[in-house]
């Protein structure tokens, strides 16, 4: 801790909490490239050019690496500290008390999408940087924030960044917990086409790793029959809503979004629909197919029908179906898998078709980012581990999880905060926030991260 940059940062207060409305009110999710340095969209692109421009008037040289990261750069030295950070951001989905992209603050917390996860922390480092450097304090490493926007989706934003720029000497990602996470699951996102005729049809879910919120449901029953089953949604804490429709009935089931990496904090509607399906008086084709997709997910978080339940010391296997569009023609299915990290991937995508087999599912997408870890004892986790007791009062052991980080993307990289244990911003879910005291409790702790790894002992 240094006062001098302490006392930069708390004068800094009211200009870092505009930065972080302002970065909000940009609604970067991923869209369809909208040209020349913007091939995530015109909404992530204005996000980035904001936060960059941001960098210049701080003094700092600034990076746009075609619009797939920026680069913020200050101080000396052969090797290099960086900071990762994502500006992109899920789409926001429905059930928010306050506009999802106003950045309104209520109650001493900012309110919008990306708050949390990860523009308050993004903000958070800028600002950090900043106090390091007007304190004017000796370097023996450089210091590069990088700024992602493509983390939710794809990480094309990293691989690019791979591919025309250096590679930090150690790294950190404010981007998950405190007091540091030094292990982190595989990661698989497997999307399977399944062709089946039926009269069934559901559409729900975001994106893979975001717990499915809302199911739209068509069923050949009556509504009468459909009410006979209903508490199978409403006792999950679950809503349905049903519409007398040509030949059956319309159903609207309502959970609660969340992280996929996490879907015990959200209410899957996909798997209310797959449930309540099962229990309707259904035939033929549509019976065999409600009955071997219930059996299949059930009300299940780490894949238990499925023979995929592990545990190591990562953790333990979580599987999320988060995304489908089922019609006439059949279903496609997009699915999260959090595997540990003795588990193989293929282990995983073995089990899945075992349990659509019936289906004779193809694969149609499959994405996967191994496992990541790094010893306690490195340069780097025992310094930050340091950093986070002396700043907190108290030590704690490093974290394993299963959110997936820009940390696996470098050699030696962790993630570092921002989420205190009972505090937590409610990423990928309504509501999400950041709260204003741990904005400066988390540029605090992320300056005092510089100041340990990349300054002068």
């Amino acid at each position: 801790m240094n006062k001098t940059v302490d006392s930069i940062i708390e004068k800094s207060r009211e200009q870092l909490i505009a930065s972080v409305q302002e970065s909000i009110r940009f609604p970067s999710v991923e869209g369809e490239p909208a040209g020349e340095g913007a091939p995530f969209g015109a909404a992530v692109r204005g996000a980035l050019e904001h936060a960059l421009n941001l960098g210049k008037e701080m003094g700092f040289s600034v990076t746009n690496l075609d619009g797939y990261a920026g680069c913020i750069d200050y101080g000396e030295g052969e090797e290099m500290l960086g900071i990762v950070c994502h500006l992109d951001v899920v789409p926001e989905g429905e059930g928010w008390l306050y506009p999802p992209y106003a950045a309104e603050i209520h109650d001493g917390k900012i309110y919008g999408r990306g708050a949390m996860d990860d523009k308050g922390p993004a903000f958070c480092a800028m600002y950090a940087l900043k106090a390091v450097k007007e304190a004017g304090l000796p370097m023996r490493r450089r210091v590069r924030i990088i700024l992602g926007t493509n983390e939710e989706t794809g990480w094309g934003c990293m691989n690019h960044y791979k591919k025309v720029a250096e590679i930090p000497t150690l790294t950190f990602s404010p981007d998950a917990n405190y007091p540091l996470v030094n292990s982190e699951k595989g990661i698989y996102h497997p999307t399977f086409k399944c062709a089946v005729k039926t009269n069934i049809r559901v559409n729900g879910g975001t994106r893979a790793n975001v717990v499915c919120g809302k199911a739209e449901v068509f069923a050949p029953v009556s509504m009468d029959e459909v009410k006979k089953h209903i508490d199978i949604v409403t006792e999950r804490g679950m809503t349905i809503d049903c519409e007398a429709a040509e030949g059956g009935t319309k159903m609207l089931i309502t959970g609660l979004d969340a992280h996929g990496s996490m879907p015990e904090q959200g209410k899957n509607a996909m798997q209310a629909a797959f449930a309540l399906l099962n229990a309707l008086p259904l035939e033929g084709e549509d019976r065999r197919t409600a009955e071997i997709l219930y059996n299949a997910f059930k009300f299940d978080m780490h894949g238990e029908s499925m023979g995929l339940d592990r545990t190591d010391s990562s953790g333990r296997l979580t599987l999320n179906p988060g995304v489908i569009a089922w019609d006439e023609n059949g279903f496609e299915l997009a699915i999260d898998v959090r595997h540990p990290t003795s588990m193989a991937f293929a282990e995983v995508r073995e089990g899945i078709e075992r349990a659509l087999a019936p289906f004779a599912p193809v694969l149609t997408h499959e994405k996967q980012q191994d496992g990541h870890f790094i010893p306690e004892d490195s340069e780097l986790v025992s310094k930050l581990l340091k950093v986070y007791a002396e700043r907190s009062g108290k030590y704690e052991a490093p974290l394993a999880i299963g959110g997936g980080t820009y940390a696996r993307a470098f050699p030696n990289a962790v993630a570092f905060g921002c989420e205190k244990e009972g505090i937590s911003g409610p990423i990928h879910m309504p509501n999400e926030y950041v709260g204003i005291d741990e904005l400066m409790f988390d540029t605090h702790m992320i300056a005092d991260a510089i100041i340990a790894l990349a300054c002068e002992e």
